[in-house]
């Protein structure tokens, strides 16, 4: 008589917010390669559509992290100018 597996766990984390947390993450430079690799992927032909559909959302939230970034270094540069009273 085989013995019962053991129930897998499943994982309470969802794998797209954690992927999203991840992109929070990122530096300028590593979302804007991850942006420029996405973007070459796009353009391919061979993509089916629901991957393709996948991949814009990514594309999307790396180019919202490069904005991100540049928002949070121009308010920076913004406060670093004014003169302090």
């Amino acid at each position: 008589m085989a013995e019962p597996k053991p129930k897998r766990r499943r994982s309470s984390v969802d794998p797209e917010s954690q992927w999203q947390a991840e992109v929070e993450q990122l530096s300028f430079n590593e979302a804007r390669t991850a942006l420029e690799l996405a973007m070459a992927k796009l353009q391919s032909s061979e993509l089916e559509v629901e991957e393709m559909a996948t991949l814009y959302r990514r594309a999307e939230a790396y180019a919202n992290r490069c904005s991100a970034v540049l928002e949070g270094v121009e308010q920076e540069v913004i406060e670093w100018d004014t003169p302090s009273t």
